[in-house]
């Protein structure tokens, strides 16, 4: 472990040491005096709960937020104070970055993305070769190991696509003294997805660079890192070698309890009432998918991207209409032509990209809460606006989310408050089917363990919820029945023992069509 020599005060150098570092917006500490060093070519995660203080680090480091006076950042021994550190020494320095805003401009190709960084390749006078920028940006995707045309347009990508694109720009420069920053690149991949990038991150440290990896997935933090630091309410409480780590201890370090591990009780069995049946239902890529969700029962559906989980849910949300088949509600067959037929029917959606399809960015976090029952409020002609605040206020307390203040915008949240405020907003409606996709995507284990209770919760009232879900951890520790989809197709149906997380991985990627259940 020579590369981690700069820890301990030998030679080389950190890549990047932090000292001194703290940050207050308006008057609430948000970091107090952190300090640690990374080894260059190593692997160094950064890890915390929501609300720690990890992207306010990363931010700072970025240049993009300034800390407060009196600290000091230093790279490759260039030392810099915080007051006079910004983006552009960051960039000289050779720091990349990947935050949870990927940075990604929508209406742009993937190849327009690169070029906003790298600039437009010329022809002889003015003219930008399109040629060769399609052939540059080509280079760099199959260099990444990502599967996308780079003449596709970024919004419409998938959300892990849209990370890979992100990662694949940062990865282009094969600069040995290169820092990469990573902010949760995995967390709206597949398993499959994150094994790719994990080894392009393998790649990128035996070419000597070195990566700063912050994740909720505690497993590829593990499996990845060489040494980690912990950030608990601002204050850094932990920085050692992961060697010395296993799951439990991590968790410890960051909530400062021990993390009770909640696996799923027994189903309700074949004789309660269904609230959903699908029968034959076909919608590109779904072919022929039957299956029923009883009261009091949660059912998981796993698979790769692509194998029409996510098609599932919008089918059954009013988003797009059946090409086959169809499907009942408490026994009465729905036709939604709109996701406000399905609301009318008792069926809700939290969405797998919160921040596009989810959130309203601009708005405050209590009207965010009420988006779903806003109607309510009208009184003659004017809203009941202090009556709507006083009851979003009430559920934020209820649902445990965190926020300085009721006011503050809801980008202003960390992903795991985020999540429970979109939770919330539709259980106020206590609708009968529940349908999640991703329902725990960049949400650290604390937040995780909340949200599945309050599935928990929702469904031991008598409603039912179908859980669409890439990491099949959760769907074993949160399920009772897990349905396997490949190429839109039913291959395996599992339940009772037989539900595991290695049962769910190896079904995903076969082909062999078999029944599994008890």
């Amino acid at each position: 472990m020579e590369r981690l020599a700069a820890m301990t005060g030998g030679a080389p150098a950190a890549a990047v040491r932090l000292s001194g570092i703290t940050k207050t917006f308006d008057g609430v500490p948000v970091l107090r005096d952190v300090a640690c060093g990374i080894a260059p070519g190593s692997v160094h995660a950064l890890l915390g709960g929501n609300g720690s203080g990890k992207s306010t680090l990363l931010k700072i480091l970025a240049g993009v937020h300034q800390a407060d006076q009196g600290g000091t950042i230093t790279i490759r021994g260039q030392e810099h104070a915080t007051g006079s550190y910004g983006p552009a020494i960051a960039r000289r320095s050779g720091l990349r970055f990947v935050h949870q805003d990927l940075g990604l401009v929508p209406d742009l190709t993937v190849s327009e993305n690169f070029a906003l960084e790298s600039g437009y390749p010329r022809r002889a006078g003015l003219a930008i070769s399109w040629r060769e920028l399609r052939r540059s940006a080509r280079t760099i995707l199959e260099q990444a190991h990502v599967d996308v045309d780079p003449q596709t347009l970024v919004r419409d990508l998938r959300p892990s696509d849209r990370t890979l694109v992100a990662i694949a720009r940062a990865l282009r420069d094969g600069d040995e003294h290169l820092t990469l920053v990573l902010d949760e690149p995995t967390a709206s991949l597949s398993q499959h997805e994150a094994k790719v990038l994990l080894e392009a991150i393998r790649r990128c440290q035996r070419r000597g660079q070195t990566i700063v990896y912050v994740s909720h997935r505690l497993p590829e933090v593990l499996a990845i890192a060489d040494r980690i630091s912990v950030l608990r309410d601002g204050v850094l409480v932990a920085d050692q070698d992961v060697a010395d780590l296993d799951e439990s201890g991590i968790v410890t370090l960051m909530t400062g309890q021990e993390l009770r591990r909640q696996t799923a009780r027994s189903g309700p069995g074949t004789g309660a009432p269904a609230i959903l049946k699908v029968g034959a239902l076909a919608a590109a890529p779904l072919r022929e998918v039957s299956l029923t969700v009883r009261r009091h029962e949660i059912v998981g559906i796993a698979g790769l991207l692509g194998s029409g989980r996510s098609t599932l849910l919008r089918t059954l949300f009013g988003q797009a209409g059946p090409e086959g088949g169809g499907f009942e509600v408490d026994g009465v067959p729905a036709r939604f032509r709109s996701p406000r037929d399905a609301i009318r029917r008792g069926v809700a959606l939290v969405p797998e990209d919160r921040g596009a399809d989810a959130a309203f960015a601009d708005l405050p976090l209590w009207e965010n809460v009420s988006a779903t029952v806003i109607g309510k409020y009208w009184s003659g002609w004017r809203m009941a606006r202090a009556s709507e605040r006083r009851d979003a206020i009430g559920l934020i307390e209820t649902f445990g989310i965190r926020s300085a203040t009721a006011d503050a915008p809801f980008t202003h949240l960390s992903g795991g408050n985020q999540q429970k405020a979109v939770l919330a907003r539709w259980l106020r409606l206590d609708p009968r089917l529940l349908l999640l996709d991703e329902p725990t995507q960049g949400v650290d284990a604390p937040a995780r363990a909340d949200i599945h209770e309050l599935v928990r919760q929702h469904v031991a009232r008598g409603n039912a919820a179908l859980v669409v879900s890439s990491d099949f951890e959760e769907l074993e520790a949160l399920c009772h029945r897990v349905i396997v989809l490949r190429d839109g197709t039913q291959v395996a149906e599992l339940d009772g023992p037989r539900l595991t997380e290695a049962a769910i991985a190896g079904l995903t990627q076969t082909a062999r069509k078999e029944s599994t259940r008890d």
